[in-house]
């Protein structure tokens, strides 16, 4: 029997995709329902809010083979796949969401501004920002919302800056990307905030046509004035790159800088070191231990698979709950532990496989330049409010805190 993931039943904790039923415990653990299931067994079979009933990959060996098996489709509109909210229509789908040969075609238009060399030359850059955001910071009263004082600001201005975004419109694009990934938002809402997203930058591109610039919508341009890439298309590429650019990181910061807090020894190693080998190890460590993004990553079988024991029939869904992967004390020993000098470089935060974050290399550097610069210059940061009292981002499938107070 299929155990029920459904948001309107309480009894059922473990819905990958509705993080509003995580336990009250720690809000930095995967919902116990979800740890259950790890204990139970490799797979298991669940039941949707639509009666569908795919198959939950629990273990972390399991989920990246299956990441990484070409026989899995991402392809959100073929029959079988698990959506975790009704699907309005193929015309806001990116490239994530699509297979190859299409995904990567698309994908490859924009992997150059992402490669670890031209991400490496824009960290003088997002240092300068960094330290101009504590600088205002500081200069303000204090308590502050580290949110928006910092956490949001610095990704959204730097995505800003590498697409040929307007960072005066950041309340217009940070607004509607919330509607995108608010889990309780109509569908029909989630379609108009798309449209307007990508009508916004359509707007943009018009006016690069005439004024190109050294900026990723410029390059998109060019591709359509090539042939190779139509407006709409580049368009949603950039809803894409925009909505992930910022609002992945912006929640890293803050829910990262919440987890060091509330573990003071990990924070204390973290703001008196000097090494980068240590800040890498830091920034893997807190992705492995938060895994934000908790709808799970969801396929289809293309083919008959076994695994587990089990075989997974050709249009069945599967559903790969990183969150718990990340937290297998078959590959992570005592994973429940927050320790920053754990190699947890193999995590599965980015994924794996074809559909692997094309941004995490720049996400990486902006982590690492905002940890080892805010701790350093704020020695004293700390909460300004109980951990129960911060409201944490329970209908969201990106997995944050809307506010952080500190003070120093």
């Amino acid at each position: 029997m299929a155990g029920t993931l459904n948001a309107a039943d309480p009894q059922h904790a473990a819905v990958p995709g509705f993080p509003m039923q995580r336990a009250a415990r720690c809000p930095f653990d995967p919902p116990p329902g979800l740890r259950d299931k790890q204990r139970e067994g490799p797979l298991a079979k669940v039941r949707l809010w639509d009666g569908s009933t795919p198959w939950l990959v629990t273990r972390y060996a399991d989920q990246r083979t299956l990441l990484g098996d070409p026989r899995l489709s991402s392809d959100i509109t073929r029959p079988g796949y698990p959506s975790d909210v009704p699907v309005s229509g193929a015309g806001s789908i990116g490239f994530i969401l699509m297979d190859d040969p299409e995904h990567s075609r698309l994908r490859r238009m924009v992997t150059a501004p992402f490669a670890v060399r031209r991400v490496e030359a824009m960290r003088p850059a997002v240092q300068k920002i960094t330290d101009q955001l504590i600088d205002a910071m500081l200069a303000g009263p204090v308590p502050v919302d580290l949110v928006q004082a910092f956490a949001l600001p610095l990704p959204s201005l730097v995505i800003s800056e590498l697409l040929g975004v307007p960072y005066g419109d950041h309340e217009f694009f940070q607004e509607n990307s919330k509607t995108l990934i608010n889990r309780a938002a109509a569908p029909e809402e989630r379609a108009a905030a798309s449209a307007a997203l990508a009508g916004y930058l359509d707007g943009l591109m018009g006016e690069k046509i005439a004024r190109p610039a050294d900026d990723l919508l410029s390059g998109l341009v060019a591709r359509i004035e090539a042939g190779e890439l139509t407006r709409s298309e580049a368009a949603q590429m950039g809803v894409l790159l925009l909505l992930a650019g910022h609002e992945t990181t912006a929640n890293m910061i803050a829910l990262g800088t919440l987890a060091l807090l509330e573990n003071p020894d990990q924070l204390a190693l973290l703001r008196d070191t000097d090494d980068p080998a240590l800040v890498a190890s830091a920034v893997d460590e807190l992705l492995r231990y938060l895994n934000i993004t908790h709808n799970g990553r969801r396929r289809v079988a293309l083919e008959d698979i076994e695994i587990a024991g089990e075989v997974i029939r050709a249009g069945e869904g599967i559903i790969v709950p990183n969150d718990i992967g990340n937290r297998d004390p078959d590959m992570f020993e005592d994973p429940d532990r927050l320790d920053i000098r754990r190699d947890a470089r193999r995590h599965l935060a980015f994924g794996f496989g074809v559909h692997q974050c094309l941004g995490q290399t720049l996400a990486r550097m902006e982590l690492r330049v905002a940890y080892s610069t805010l701790y350093r210059r704020v020695p004293g940061l700390r909460q300004a409010a109980a951990t129960e009292d911060i409201p944490f981002k329970h209908d969201g499938s990106v997995y944050g805190v809307y506010e952080l107070p500190v003070a120093w």
